[in-house]
């Protein structure tokens, strides 16, 4: 599974440490990966942030308090819309497509804070 560096995510340090803080907050337990357009490279200003949640356990069951993570991000200031997927929801077809490229934006089980360590770099917040 091709994973790309998180530098290579098209999405401001601020908007990336808000994201961060909000995925943290509502699904901490879950592997979150982001994909699509804004790992691709090919995002233009209103594209959206293609997310996919999994369970760090079971592949095959939900992340727990999705919906609400949805709510926040809708509520949320992050300028654009973010589409979020269970891995365990879409079609079998369409996992490939995402391994081919993805950013782990969180870890599973909290591990956001050790991704952060280990990219090389803060939060990026000023």
């Amino acid at each position: 599974m091709p994973r790309s560096d998180l530098a290579q995510l098209d999405l401001s340090p601020r908007h990336l440490a808000l994201l961060r803080d909000i995925l943290a907050h509502h699904v901490p337990d879950a592997e979150v990966w982001a994909y699509g357009s804004r790992v691709l490279g090919t995002a233009h200003e209103g594209s959206d942030l293609d997310l996919v949640l999994r369970h760090p356990d079971d592949l095959g069951k939900d992340v727990a308090n999705w919906p609400a993570l949805q709510e926040a991000l809708q509520a949320s200031p992050l300028p654009m819309l973010v589409e979020v997927h269970l891995w365990n929801r879409l079609p079998a077809s369409f996992h490939p497509e995402i391994e081919r490229s993805y950013v782990v934006l969180q870890g599973g089980r909290g591990r956001a804070a050790s991704l952060k360590a280990a990219s090389g770099g803060g939060s990026g917040e000023s």
